[in-house]
């Protein structure tokens, strides 16, 4: 008799698109495991990933604004959010696989740092070896989480979160070598641009930094006033360019191509290198290059802040000791590195009983 996961890769088989990545040809995991009779491969994956420790630390890691005090800025957590809505609403559309791109758009920001970019900027300075944060991302659901045995994801999975970071580069490149293996994979990384830009752009607006009609004219008149139009219009624009040619790849108009680019250096040029915006990055590099530092010559808290740090062994100095130090610092929320850093390098008052 069919199991239900069965049922379901059946199903699969009928309805997606010929350019979707089928649950039950997953090119399988790192260690073989019996597969649930209840969930697909990918299921079992997304499921993983939202349980996992490091995922529900997201929710104290900054996007944008560092520490923000307000109820409405974004997190991490709800950026990554953000990016699966987009992104299985333009999976649904193109017939491809829901569960793959959802697992894929909620694992991918798993290795960021406290501080957002500008610890991600500063570890990379201070690793021998450099930092790039889907490189950790792939790292904490490899090795580090489950109390060092990892998730186990399946191939296209890890595939995904380690090809979504674009940077500043093309949102459709011509090199398909910087892509994700599948076409899920390759919609939640125009996702994650999407809900950026949006998001970012919603954030900006709230804490005073501009105002909606700094937006030039024409761009309005492309994507719309408000967060809801923008994403509609972007998501819109995909689908419809995507269907039209349906030659196993994404594509954009050339209108919308060119009008997120251009609303990415507006913000590149208005929000990102704003001085208020830079002069909080300057204080978190220096919370994360004293920390790294610190623990390079001293023990990790034992039992989180209240635990004294006690000096290393010399022979755990080395190569190996950077890497122990790097995945402690990238593993840290804003308010913990923050109450760590106070606690280790803010005197205190002296009081007499």
């Amino acid at each position: 008799m069919e199991t239900i996961r069965e049922q379901q890769e059946a199903r699969e088989r009928l309805t997606l698109s010929p350019h979707a990545c089928q649950s039950g040809r997953s090119r399988g995991r790192m260690t073989a495991e019996a597969p649930c009779h209840l969930r697909t491969a990918f299921q079992r994956d997304r499921d993983r990933i939202i349980h996992s420790k490091t995922f529900r630390r997201l929710k104290h890691k900054t996007q944008v604004f560092l520490a923000p005090a307000g109820d409405h800025y974004r997190t991490r957590l709800t950026h990554v959010l953000e990016v699966a809505q987009i992104a299985r609403t333009m999976a649904v559309c193109l017939r491809l696989n829901e569960y793959l791109t959802e697992a894929i758009a909620l694992g991918h920001d798993l290795g960021h740092t406290p501080f957002g970019h500008a610890g991600e900027y500063t570890l990379n300075l201070l690793h021998p070896k450099g930092f790039k944060h889907h490189h950790q991302s792939l790292r904490i659901v490899d090795f580090l989480e489950n109390s060092g045995q990892g998730l186990n994801l399946s191939w296209e999975v890890r595939n995904g979160i380690l090809k979504h970071s674009k940077g500043y580069g093309a949102i459709l490149p011509d090199d398909t070598t910087a892509l994700a293996a599948t076409l899920e994979g390759q919609l939640v990384r125009v996702a994650d641009i999407m809900a950026y830009v949006n998001h970012d752009m919603d954030d900006a607006l709230r804490g005073g930094m501009i105002a909606n009609d700094d937006l030039p004219a024409h761009l309005r008149a492309v994507l719309g006033d408000r967060s809801s139009q923008r994403i509609n219009a972007m998501v819109g624009d995909l689908v419809a360019a995507t269907l039209e040619r349906d030659d196993g790849r994404l594509h954009l108009s050339a209108r919308m191509n060119d009008t997120i680019n251009e609303l990415r250096s507006f913000l590149y040029d208005n929000v990102y290198r704003n001085y208020r915006v830079h002069s909080e990055f300057e204080k978190a590099q220096r919370v994360i290059r004293d920390l790294y530092g610190y623990f390079l010559e001293h023990e990790f808290p034992e039992d989180g802040l209240g635990a004294c740090c006690r000096p290393r062994r010399p022979e755990e100095d080395g190569q190996q000791n950077h890497r122990q130090v790097c995945d402690f610092i990238a593993g840290m929320t804003d308010r913990y590195a923050l109450a760590l850093y106070e606690q280790i390098f803010i005197p205190r008052p002296w009081s007499v009983l």
